[in-house]
């Protein structure tokens, strides 16, 4: 009896320890908590938004494209000129802000490359 008693102690004590994750500093593992698939290109005509890339909200609070991860998720909206409408892009950055004419001109509307944001920076992932 003994034997079983403490065979099913050290199972439970198992169980509860793999239930727990850990990263080689004892914090847990960031799971994801939420994936925005690209659209695909015969679905665009007929979207609001478009992501124009896949991505990831993860469990840390973070956010993560193409193996990259970054702090900030940013919303940034502005009306292009003789636009008829604003536009809207969604952009996961490592910079606490971005205004609208840096994005126009980082989404790739500048011709001048160094308006563009580095990888490590920010990515452009859906546009409205």
């Amino acid at each position: 009896m003994k034997q079983f008693l403490s065979g099913t102690l050290l199972l439970l004590l198992l169980f509860g320890l793999s239930g727990c994750a850990q990263n080689k500093e004892g914090e847990e593992e960031t799971a994801v908590v939420n994936t925005f698939e690209q659209t695909p290109p015969e679905l665009v005509a007929g979207s609001e938004t478009v992501p124009l890339k896949t991505y990831r909200e993860m469990s840390d609070g973070t956010w993560e494209a193409d193996g990259h991860t970054y702090q900030y998720k940013l919303v940034v909206t502005g009306r292009l000129s003789n636009a008829a409408k604003d536009t809207t892009y969604i952009i996961l950055s490592n910079l606490e802000e971005i205004t609208f004419e840096q994005a126009w001109k980082a989404s790739g509307l500048s011709s001048n490359s160094e308006d563009y944001f580095s990888v490590e920076d920010a990515v452009f992932v859906a546009i409205q």
